[in-house]
């Protein structure tokens, strides 16, 4: 029994499960002063003609009840079933006629306002809201597959904001990407777009739960080897720059959500960055994952080759990961390994396909400046413990490693045989000081144009340089020649902690200054 609670222990430890956000539907309570909803579409669209007029003369007070009209609108609208947005409809002594940003899909998808939603949970408390004018609400479509489709230019959740003009009796209903637009006119009259840029990740993560992917993907990989992908949070922009989340050990995305919540709220990151998740199977050795964020990479190059450079954001086993893009071997590993370069080694097939993948890769041009939390860049002791050895156990190696590091061994002439796969039949295995790979992959230092940062906890000790953050140690995490480094009083879920997200924010801004 003891063993088995210390087993549960240190997966936990090895891992930042996030907390899950649950969602309910409420009826949404309307702004004092406002009175009762109208019954139909006219006496509706004669509510909010009274508090656009009133703000049109400056009385802000109305907001709230013009907002609160304009989303029971949108309401009616999803209800009724009726389309201004194929042409103009006649309500009594209103017309309407509905627009919308490219790639919204209002006919196709279901529009919910967003003060019908009650998140709650420890991300809920995660705020990241605008007050001003207009109706938050989301564009809903499928959410099942969450995790495991490539969500990208046809995002299952989006943010708008819903806002109505009038020109005579022609009420205009535009819907408005806050991403794209902070301020709207009414009447000449300049307006901070009201907008809840949290709305659609909370969603998403309360119904599709991919935080429920952490542990089953770090113990049978191979079955869920379809949610390795790179996803956007919002829509593609090519003028603003990508932050890459990439999480670590027996976690998801999800993990990131406090700091992407945070991020949010400042005016000049809105404005200048846009994020992107890799979301994998923590059971695979790291090599290989890194490989398959290669491949995601070099499939959004492909699909989207004006994006800008990106600021790469790694933790946990995740900054392993990342610090491969940012690193340059070449051959070399491969070399170490089998004594010969690629093109002369004797094993052909899908083995060697995959061996090249892991051993053999570059820096990645598209990336500008890389951010490690919580980094076992040398390794973990708890990898190596009878905990992280039974935990390792429970990991089921995936045939294809299997295979991989068989052929591998059988290759090999080099007296690191199977550097790559020899030891290290899962991710756990990678962790650990000793393998092969993290001590070779530790001679490479990350090139030199890419700056980079450390973040690590100290658990509130201040005993730096002899510190660790409960599974990683400062001698690990440490990295010679970081623009910056910031110890934090946290555990390993640095990048969750309120000074390691502040010192996100301060990088990014810093990056902003520094093109």
């Amino acid at each position: 029994m003891v063993r088995s609670f210390g087993l549960i222990c240190g997966v936990v430890l090895l891992s930042q499960c996030s907390a899950p956000v649950s969602v309910r539907v409420d009826k949404p309570v309307a702004p004092v002063g406002t009175s009762a909803v109208p019954q139909n579409t006219d006496a509706l669209l004669a509510s909010i003609r009274d508090s656009h007029d009133r703000i049109v003369r400056g009385d802000s007070s109305s907001l709230a009840p013009y907002n609160y009209s304009v989303a029971r609108l949108i309401e009616e609208l999803e209800r009724s079933g009726a389309d201004p947005w194929s042409g103009t409809v006649s309500y009594g002594t209103f017309r309407l006629k509905g627009t919308h940003p490219v790639g919204c899909k209002p006919l196709e998808r279901q529009l919910v306002a967003t003060d019908t939603l009650d998140f709650r949970g420890e991300i809920a408390k995660e705020k990241s809201n605008v007050d001003g004018l207009g109706a938050p609400l989301l564009e809903v479509g499928k959410i099942d597959k969450l995790g495991r489709e490539k969500m990208r230019d046809n995002l299952p959740l989006r943010n708008l904001t819903a806002v109505v003009r009038f020109e005579g009796n022609l009420a205009k209903l535009e819907l408005v990407d806050p991403y794209q637009v902070e301020r709207v006119s009414l009447n000449g009259r300049s307006q901070t777009l009201s907008a809840d840029y949290g709305a659609a990740i909370m969603l998403g993560m309360s119904k599709a739960r991919v935080d429920k992917l952490g542990l089953v993907r770090l113990l049978h990989p191979s079955r869920y080897n379809d949610t390795a992908n790179l996803n956007f949070l919002q829509p593609f922009d090519s003028k603003r720059i990508p932050v890459l989340f990439v999480h670590g050990l027996d976690s998801t995305p999800a993990t990131f959500a406090p700091m992407y919540f945070n991020l949010l709220r400042d005016p000049e990151i809105r404005k200048n960055y846009q994020f992107w998740v890799f979301s994998y199977p923590s059971g695979y050795p790291y090599p290989y994952s890194a490989s398959l964020l290669r491949r995601e990479l070099d499939d959004v190059r492909r699909s989207y080759p004006q994006h800008k450079n990106m600021v790469i954001v790694g933790h946990s086993m995740g900054s392993l990961i990342s610090r491969l893009m940012v690193t340059d071997v070449d051959d070399k590993l491969w070399v170490k390994a089998f004594g010969h370069k690629p093109e002369n080694t004797r094993f052909t097939g899908a083995s060697r396909d995959v061996l090249v993948k892991a051993l053999v890769f570059e820096d990645r041009k598209e990336i500008d400046r890389a951010i490690f939390y919580s980094g076992p860049h040398r390794g973990s002791i708890l990898a190596t413990n009878w905990i992280g050895r039974t935990a390792s156990r429970l990991v089921k190696m995936p045939g294809l490693v299997a295979d991989v590091r068989n052929v591998a061994l059988s290759a090999a002439t080099a007296d690191v045989a199977g550097l790559a796969m020899q030891n290290a039949p899962n991710s756990i295995g990678t962790l650990s000081p000793t393998n092969p790979f993290v001590v070779e992959i530790n001679k490479f230092p990350i090139v030199p144009r890419i700056p980079f940062h450390s973040i690590m906890g100290d658990r509130g000790k201040g005993d730096t340089p002899n510190s660790s953050d409960g599974v990683v140690a400062y001698w690990s995490s440490h990295l010679k020649g970081a623009v910056s480094e910031r110890i934090v009083p946290s555990g390993h879920g640095s990048h969750e902690h309120p000074e390691g997200i502040e010192e996100a924010r301060r990088i990014l801004l810093q990056h902003l200054k520094s093109r």
